[in-house]
């Protein structure tokens, strides 16, 4: 295996793994305020997948020299990268929704497209994570469909919280082809099957349509 080949893939893992950590955090938050029971159940149940998909992503950088200390040393001096979009906060219970059915969707595109992946231990992990994570994008867009059909009060959170996270969901798919120092090489290696400005277009395509359904 050649040495930045496997460099590529740790930096990629890794991010990957810490962004699935540090993702519980902000969701975390609203356990104890969510509005019923099953709410609560839902969400608890989604943060503990959130948990689940790190446990996977570190042992899958652990099959290339990497340690888990080394790995979480790393996210914890700020060394190591994670997505940015987790320091948003998260103003309102409308947020968890949104989360779910916009940031959740945008990594099952990224997600999908890495269980097709060069090195075998990353892609079946993916494998996983995208069946668990497609429940979490139902939850968001069934609170989204909801509440843009509630009460006034409802549909002003829900708009506010779409105003607030669109932007930072498009980020997510990373800069554009243009800028984008790593992509060519990823896509040479098979690590990655498609440029971050496809994914992002592909989403878009996805989601304007239907959010501007809901109104």
């Amino acid at each position: 295996m050649p040495d930045a080949y496997r460099k590529q893939l740790i930096r990629m893992i890794s991010q990957h793994a810490h962004s699935e950590i540090v993702g519980m955090l902000p969701e975390g938050e609203w356990i104890t305020r969510a509005p019923n029971l099953r709410r609560k159940l839902v969400l608890l149940s989604k943060v503990q997948d959130e948990g689940g998909h790190g446990q996977y992503l570190y042992h899958a950088a652990e099959t290339l020299g990497a340690t888990r200390a080394e790995l979480v040393d790393a996210l914890l001096s700020g060394k190591a990268k994670y997505a940015s979009v987790f320091n948003y906060p998260t103003l309102t219970w409308a947020d968890v929704g949104v989360i779910g059915w916009l940031v959740d969707g945008a990594a099952i595109l990224n997600q999908t497209m890495l269980a097709r992946c060069s090195y075998g231990p990353y892609s079946r992990a993916m494998v996983r994570i995208c069946m668990e994570e497609s429940f979490h994008k139902k939850q968001g867009q069934e609170m989204v469909i909801r509440y843009a059909q509630g009460t006034p009060k409802q549909k002003a959170m829900v708009q506010d919280a779409i105003n607030r996270w669109w932007w930072p969901t498009l980020m997510m798919f990373g800069p554009h082809d243009t800028e984008s120092p790593n992509t060519p090489t990823l896509v040479r290696w098979g690590i990655k099957t498609r440029t971050n400005d496809e994914l992002r277009q592909e989403f878009v395509n996805e989601l304007a349509p239907a959010l501007l359904a809901l109104g």
